[in-house]
């Protein structure tokens, strides 16, 4: 053998003896010395009944031991105080705990322990500075009994019968801080009755716990506030809510608490019950930002009940059964940015019995709703916290569903599309808000909703607005790529429909003086149909007259069908109406209007400036009023009843009506009427204006022929007095032009036979003389072929409407053409003579008193005879007196 081979195999000997006595020292130093060097050099004081220690693998082996912290007064480092029935330590630093006294070790186990652990003062985080941590990589504990205390003396956390498998445990006041009091690698744990108080406010109870191949069940896990909600106001004025929490039993897999992170998968929670308590404060910003983050794999809650409760104690929000499952939800510092806080990769959320009540009440029987589809079935809306400015509504629908093609939030805006929408038998009433002045608001968090289809079956539904209500009942309609987007100057929302298919039956408006119905409403894009259209008076004649201020029409009208082809978009903002035909079949039109009531004092635009001021591009290239009758009537304070107009198989085509908006456009509106004058002549009727004429230029011509002026008697004899007799006028001919401040034109009457009648105000007393001298000022036969007068100078009165005006110039050709060409004179002369008549009638009343005088003074020159004639006798025969 060699020189240096035989030095190192007695180097080697020397060393290994070495430490074997070094071990063997130890231990006998241990044995005997190290209670009292632990008690010297640390914190803590020890003492066991067995040590086995091995200087060359750091494992220790220790039973029987107490432990004690020397000055449970001190707050800077952990306090230990019970007992260990064993201990074993695996690789423990021994130079680490004596020279740093800092205890490490790879492995920890701890049989039946019974301690109670009082946590030191959080870092101090301006120094970094920590005061004697324990750091363990994995630890065992075997039956133990652990009490925890914050540095306050304040219980923190507990548990009985615990046996505990951690890998890589850490546990400070820091990690408490992120609410994270122990984080781990990996763990295996049972135990019962944990006991957890995270800080004043909540205690957290469970009941058992338990682990199987890495699966955790919890028994009765339950989140207790310790205040009444009435202390819990008082004591934190600034906290929003108070909660309360209890799952039964909940199971999962994979728990991972490392850093500032959990981490699980399978959680499965049963019958969970959550109760909320809102103060009404609105909650703070955080002044510290989120610091920690949640990865759940896969969770399911069964059966939750949620209860929030207003302020005042009322119910908010109540689920009685809730079903969620979410696959890899997440929630860190990025998600919390978001409106919907929390990641996801799938989820499924379905319920039954919900009920929310605020300033409106939603109760829904049941729904559920996944990342691509939802489901309603009989929701109800009720007027809830009464705010009339905010409208309410009634309503109650038996089914709605949806598929979806993209949820999401991007910058906390929402990006919806929905591939279709069905709501199925809405039944109720919307009451719009009151008037109020418009306040300017943004798009909000939209920032795009697409509805590609959406269908609304077998409805009834009322829109009540200013107590006006409008019922679509049977309704049924179809809405095709539905665009709701963001304007681009961001002052809110524009909306564009591609495509709509409405129907509704018995459909009815109501407003303060008319009910209007239509029996059937068809409407798309292309085509309106109305049928049995009814426009009727709620009150009556007399009662109109008595609730308007001023002069205005009451209508009565009615049409068996009205159709509209063309295009027209109503809803973009870009709005436009361009009808090619529109149709009025069998029409039956009332217009009553009083004298009464005060005249209106606004200003009467034309037609032409009417259709200008309409603000949209409109136009409609052909307008049919087809087999129609129209019936004007008239009351004045003097009249006995109503003169009356009636216009019978009244057929009217109206060209080119229109805006004066489409560029390139005709402007020119040519309207033409035939119909029958008081059912006993023919009329027609031109009339034309350019809507783009800002001079409201117009010309209306006409002509009437054969029409018996009795015919006229039902218009003119209650309220002007006057009948006509006998005549025919044979034609009569009128072409007039005009604008808003007069009319001028021609006018050529054919007349034969006519005679007049003046009646008393009783319209049934003839007054001869006055009727002899009207007769005799008006022409009772027009020449063969009479020449055309000239209406000239017709003023029009404002206030009037085109009507009167047009009505202004027939009653200055009808005067020139009956009268004379000097009219002014015979109208003085009529006049004179009807005050002499007037003259003449008061003398004749004069004599007549003055003979019915004399009559009566008869019986007095009768007695006054007799007297005398007594006088006489008596002188005759003095005898006899």
């Amino acid at each position: 053998m060699k020189k240096w081979v035989k030095k190192l195999l007695i180097s080697l000997g020397i060393l290994l003896l070495i430490l074997l006595s070094a071990n063997f020292g130890l231990n006998i130093w241990l044995k005997t010395q190290l209670p009292e060097y632990i008690k010297n050099n640390t914190d803590y004081q020890v003492s066991y009944k067995k040590l086995d220690v091995d200087l060359g693998s750091g494992n220790i082996f220790v039973s029987g031991i107490t432990v004690n912290s020397k000055d449970p007064q001190n707050t800077n480092v952990i306090g230990l105080q019970g007992t260990i029935d064993t201990l074993k330590i695996s690789r423990l630093g021994i130079y680490d705990a004596v020279f740093n006294k800092r205890i490490s070790s790879s492995n920890l186990l701890l049989a039946k322990p019974n301690l109670n652990i009082s946590l030191a003062k959080p870092v101090d985080r301006k120094t970094g500075k920590k005061q004697n941590p324990v750091l363990f990589e994995n630890i065992r504990i075997n039956k133990g009994v652990i009490n925890i205390f914050k540095h306050t003396k304040q219980k923190f956390l507990s548990v009985q019968e615990l046996d505990l498998f951690v890998e890589n445990l850490q546990m400070t006041e820091e990690s408490v801080e992120d609410k994270l009091p122990v984080v781990f690698d990996r763990y295996d744990i049972k135990g019962k009755n944990f006991f957890f108080r995270p800080d004043n406010v909540y205690v957290i109870t469970i009941s058992n716990v338990a682990t199987s191949n890495g699966q955790m069940s919890v028994g009765n896990f339950r989140l207790i506030p310790l205040l009444s909600f009435e202390q819990f106001k008082r004591f934190y004025p600034k906290k929003p809510k108070l909660f309360e929490f209890s799952i039964p039993k909940m199971d999962f897999k994979d728990v991972i608490l490392k850093k500032n992170k959990i981490s699980l998968a399978n959680a499965d929670f049963q019958n969970p019950v959550l109760t909320v308590h809102n103060t009404g404060i609105r909650p703070q910003k955080a002044e510290r930002k989120m610091n920690f983050e949640v990865n759940l794999e896969d969770v399911r809650l069964n059966n939750l009940s949620v209860l929030v409760n207003k302020p005042d104690g009322s119910r908010l929000f109540f689920a009685k059964t809730l079903n969620v499952k979410v696959n890899q939800l997440k929630f860190d510092k990025i998600t919390a940015k978001e409106v919907i806080p929390v990641g996801y990769k799938d989820f499924h959320f379905s319920g039954k019995d919900i009920q929310y009540s605020n300033h409106r009440n939603f109760a829904v029987e049941s729904f559920a709703l996944n990342p691509t589809s939802g489901e309603i079935r009989n929701l109800i809306l009720s007027p809830g916290t009464p705010a009339v400015e905010r409208g309410s509504m009634d309503l109650r629908t038996r089914h709605i569903a949806f598929n979806i093609n993209k949820f999401e939030f991007i910058e906390r805006k929402l990006n919806l599309d929905l591939k279709d929408l069905l709501v199925e038998n809405i039944n109720g009433t919307i009451k719009a808000p009151e008037d109020k002045i418009k306040k300017k608001t943004g798009p909000g968090i939209i920032q795009s909703v697409i509805v590609r289809k959406m269908t609304v079956k077998n409805s009834d539904i009322v829109y009540d607005k200013g107590m006006q209500p409008l019922a679509l009942h049977d309704l049924n309609a179809t809405v095709n790529a539905i665009e709701i987007a963001r304007k681009s100057n961001s002052q809110g929302l524009s909306l564009k429909i591609k495509d709509y298919f409405l129907t509704t039956r018995n459909f009815a408006y109501k407003t303060q003086f008319y009910n209007l119905s239509v029996g059937l409403l068809k409407l798309n894009k292309n085509k309106i149909q109305v049928n049995n259209f009814a426009m009727k008076p709620l009150v009556s004649r007399a009662q109109f007259i008595r609730m308007i201020p001023v002069e205005r029409d009451l209508y009565d009208l009615k049409a068996v069908k009205i159709t509209a082809d063309g295009s027209w978009d109503l809803f973009s903002d870009n709005k436009s109406i361009n009808a090619s035909n529109v149709t009025v079949l069998a029409a039956d039109a009332n217009i009553f209007r009083s004298k009464i009531p005060k005249d209106d004092p606004k200003i009467k635009p034309l037609y032409s400036r009417l259709l200008w001021s309409i603000k949209i591009p409109m136009t409609v290239n052909n307008l049919d009023l087809k087999n129609s009758v129209l019936v004007y009537e008239e009351d004045t304070p003097e009249s006995a009843g109503p003169g009356k107009l009636t216009f019978s198989s009244f057929n009217m085509n109206v060209k080119n009506l229109n805006s004066a908006k489409t560029k390139g456009k005709s402007t020119k509106v040519d309207i033409r009427i035939n119909c029958s004058f008081m059912n006993l002549a023919p009329l027609s009727v031109n009339w034309g204006f350019d809507v783009a004429d800002h001079n409201d230029g117009f010309s209306i011509s006409g002509k009437t022929s054969d029409l018996p002026v009795s015919g006229i008697n039902p218009f003119i004899r209650p309220y002007l007095h006057v009948t006509a007799t006998s005549g025919t006028i044979q034609e009569m001919l009128f072409n007039f032009k005009g604008n808003p401040a007069g009319i001028n034109g021609t006018f050529n009457l054919k007349h034969k036979d006519l005679k007049i009648a003046v009646l008393n105000k009783d319209n049934r007393e003839k007054k001869g003389v006055l009727t002899a001298v009207a007769n005799l000022f008006i022409k009772s036969n027009s020449e063969k072929f009479p020449e055309a007068v000239a209406v000239e100078n017709v003023e029009r009165d404002p206030t009037k409407s085109f009507f009167n005006l047009f009505w202004k110039g027939i009653e200055q050709g009808l005067k020139k053409t009956l009268i004379g060409k000097n009219i002014d004179k015979t109208e003085k002369t009529v006049k004179n003579a009807v005050s002499s008549v007037k003259d003449v009638k008061e003398t004749v009343k004069e004599l007549k008193q003055e003979i019915k005088a004399r009559k009566e003074s008869e019986p007095q020159k009768k007695e006054k005879k007799n007297f005398l004639k007594n006088v006489f006798r008596k002188k005759e025969n003095p005898e006899t007196e």
